[in-house]
């Protein structure tokens, strides 16, 4: 398959099968990850892989954190959290932050997101489904994952990356795409 197909094919995956992902291709995901452009190959990303009870601790404060979020909408807060009940791996992805130099930090940024679509499209090639959330149960933005992680203070959580075998009949439909001719300006 050529990386085109691959690209235009690559889905986000949030339902699993009860399957633990072998620490191989784990590996794999994370090797993919490292030759991803970065400027001045400074390689900013560090990963924190979460499994087994930490996915269980995990799995709590997600679900403390979406209960304080959206504490009149249930459902919402069951269907958030399926995702994490159900995937045997998360990745917390972090990009190093430079202090006094907010041009270079925003690079790291740039590579470590180049980092994360890496690993999505090795995901796909391994026959995983793979999603990365920014928002919401990813805890992205909130100070409990970087204690979770234990994470120092100079690295900022890109995403957090939820990864196992896709479930058999839950296949993600193609999303329909603005074509490239709509939003391209040749100068």
């Amino acid at each position: 398959m050529s990386i085109l197909e691959v690209l235009k094919e690559r889905r986000a995956i949030r339902n699993y099968e009860d399957k633990p992902v072998e620490k191989e291709k784990i590996e794999q995901l994370l090797e993919a990850a490292t030759f991803a452009p970065n400027d001045r190959l400074r390689e900013p990303w560090n990963f924190y892989v979460i499994q087994g009870e930490a996915m269980t601790r995990y799995e709590a404060m997600a679900e403390a954190y979406l209960q304080e979020r959206f504490p009149t909408k249930p459902h919402l807060v069951e269907s958030s959290l399926k995702v994490v009940t159900t995937t045997p791996v998360a990745i917390v992805v972090t990009a190093d932050q430079i202090p006094g130099k907010p041009d270079d930090s925003e690079d790291n940024i740039f590579a470590v997101c180049c980092a994360i679509h890496s690993m999505w499209l090795a995901a796909k090639e391994l026959g995983l489904g793979f999603v990365w959330r920014t928002r919401g149960v990813g805890l992205v933005h909130d100070e409990r994952m970087l204690n979770f992680i234990g994470s120092p203070e100079n690295e900022k959580v890109i995403g957090t990356v939820f990864i196992g075998y896709p479930e058999e009949g839950r296949e993600v439909a193609p999303t329909k795409r603005t074509s490239f001719e709509e939003k391209t300006t040749w100068l």
